[in-house]
């Protein structure tokens, strides 16, 4: 039992494309490129893709045949031949024309200048992997460069070549907008799921995060605003407390100063006096005026009063 029964071998009848090289671009207009499927001297078809889109084949000409008008005209007369469900778009220089013109992608909002090299003629074909798709674009390829023309009687002499049969490197391609990094292939089933899975996950975590912070935050209040108003009047209340507190210890302290003088003319009018031919004792009392019951006296002499008899 050979490996395609098993469903892992190459399917009957269909073409493996192999690998890009490094010169490819990685777009041609709206089409990613993923593979290439033929070669030939005219220029190279491609298996390619749209975003979100089936594959593609992608035929491009070469340097060569894209500068030669006829070669242009000759793809150009093929794919107006063709079946409008097999040609997908079209473009590039000269392939505007026709009974498939509606196809044509214009690249006429491109920043593009004038001493600019225009773009090579291309176009996008239905493919399902076939040997007849890969057939087809055999097909095409040998139309542009006359390989699959048959010739007129008998050959004689030398024989020729087409002039441009040796530029057969890809023709000229532009990028506009330009990609950003990263791959550009499609991507299967299983990463898809795997991360829509993962960005669900991330999501529920990040969403009870945000609920257990929010259930045990303490609750805050807020205190009510202040009337300005209710603010002005405790502020005269407070001062009109103060000044009557000021006035009620004012008189007390003014009795306690009345009341000095009067105590004062007490002491010196207990003090004795000394009459007129009667010594005064110094001994019984002492200049510093200090008695027996550590009391200080007035020791100054008494002003004298003039009584009226």
């Amino acid at each position: 039992m050979t490996d395609s029964a098993h469903g892992t071998g190459p399917r009957p009848g269909h073409v493996e494309p192999y690998p890009l090289q490094v010169e490819d671009p990685p777009r041609i207009g709206d089409f990613w490129l993923d593979a290439r499927l033929v070669e030939h001297d005219s220029g190279v078809v491609f298996v390619a893709h749209a975003q979100d889109k089936p594959s593609v084949m992608l035929l491009v000409l070469s340097q060569g045949a894209a500068a030669d008008a006829a070669a242009r005209d000759r793809l150009a007369g093929e794919v107006n031949k063709l079946h409008a469900d097999i040609v997908i778009a079209r473009g590039g220089h000269g392939q505007d024309g026709g009974r498939l013109a509606a196809k044509y992608r214009s690249e006429a909002d491109d920043p593009v200048h004038e001493s600019m090299a225009p773009v090579a003629p291309w176009v996008a074909l239905a493919y399902d992997g076939s040997s007849d798709a890969h057939a087809e674009a055999e097909r095409l390829l040998r139309s542009v460069d006359l390989s699959s023309t048959p010739s007129l009687g008998t050959s004689a002499g030398p024989d020729f070549d087409i002039a441009w049969h040796e530029e057969s490197r890809l023709g000229t391609w532009r990028i506009w907008p330009l990609p950003g990094p990263g791959r550009h292939d499609r991507a299967g089933a299983m990463p898809l799921i795997a991360s829509w899975l993962l960005t669900i996950i991330l999501g529920t975590l990040a969403l009870l995060i945000a609920v257990l912070l929010f259930q045990n935050s303490p609750q805050q209040t807020t205190q009510p605003p202040v009337d300005p108003s209710s603010a002005s009047s405790d502020q005269s209340q407070s001062s009109d407390q103060s000044q009557s507190s000021d006035q009620s210890q004012s008189p007390s302290q003014s009795d306690s100063q009345s009341a000095d003088p009067s105590e004062s003319s007490s002491d010196q009018s207990a003090s004795p006096t000394p009459t007129d031919g009667e010594p005064q004792d110094h001994s019984d009392n002492p200049s510093m005026g200090v008695s027996g019951s550590n009391s200080a006296t007035n020791t100054q002499p008494p002003t004298s009063q003039n009584t009226k008899l």
